[in-house]
């Protein structure tokens, strides 16, 4: 398909790469900074773009790769005809798109992106369309570059995006509050990652609930008692090692 990407953060920058090593046209990649455009086309092989009105109006696909609150605050002057629009949140609706396209849709990697990395993720795609052409036009382009590709209403991504803030933009900040407490009391945070990632490797052949370990689960409430005692100095994070704690000693295992 022959794709122009708006945008040049994150996300439009992996699935760029995605897209180009896929064998796809990026014929244009638009950009406020002109600098970042001329960038990320560079690397994609492509015309770079900063001015609305000089964007072409011929290409297969507009990918639209911003900030939630551009696109809920209406930034895209761009109008098109038939041509397939779609942007790449979880948390908004196709039907913003629905006043430049006729054909609308998403195209949400479920998966965090940094541009700077340099082995592309494995990105399980969600995606979405206002009618059943586009919608399987967007299936088979997202399968050239994922092997989990899925179906998803504004809904269902929605509650797909709530579970990614709660299992990974929660639990980074739990690895957060703990560096900040390593590096006050003299410990290595690196000497926790061997145990992040046999976790996180655990969850790949068992339930969550069959891999909880700790003092809570096992009613330990001496050891609970000691380690809160421990964060004393430390208000943020006991309020949360007391509420984790509560809510697994009331959980039904």
């Amino acid at each position: 398909m022959q794709i122009v990407i708006i945008g040049t953060g994150n996300t439009a920058t992996v699935l760029g790469r995605k897209l180009h090593a896929a064998g796809h046209g990026i014929v244009e990649v638009f950009g406020r900074n002109p600098q970042a455009a001329a960038s990320l086309a560079a690397a994609l092989n492509a015309r770079p773009c900063s001015e609305w009105a000089s964007v072409t109006t011929s290409a297969d696909l507009y990918i639209i790769a911003i900030a939630d609150k551009a696109l809920a605050a209406k930034e895209i002057h761009l109008q098109l005809k038939d041509q397939l629009v779609v942007h790449t949140a979880g948390a908004v609706s196709i039907a913003v798109l629905k006043n430049i396209s006729t054909a609308y849709g998403v195209l949400y990697p479920y998966q965090t992106l940094r541009k700077e990395i340099e082995t592309l993720p494995e990105i399980p795609l969600l995606v979405d369309a206002n009618n059943d052409t586009a919608r399987n036009t967007l299936f088979q382009l997202a399968k050239t570059i994922s092997e989990k590709v899925s179906f998803a209403n504004d809904e269902e991504r929605m509650k797909y995006h709530l579970c990614a803030v709660i299992c990974n933009n929660f639990s980074n900040y739990l690895y957060v509050l703990t560096e900040d407490y390593c590096k006050r009391n003299g410990l290595l945070f690196s000497n926790l990652l061997p145990l992040i990632d046999e976790t996180a490797r655990r969850l790949h052949h068992f339930s969550p609930r069959v891999v909880q370990t700790g003092p809570a689960i096992r009613k330990d409430n001496m050891s609970i008692e000691r380690h809160q005692q421990l964060l004393n100095d430390d208000p943020a994070l006991q309020h949360l090692y007391r509420l984790f704690s509560e809510e697994i000693l009331k959980y039904p295992w």
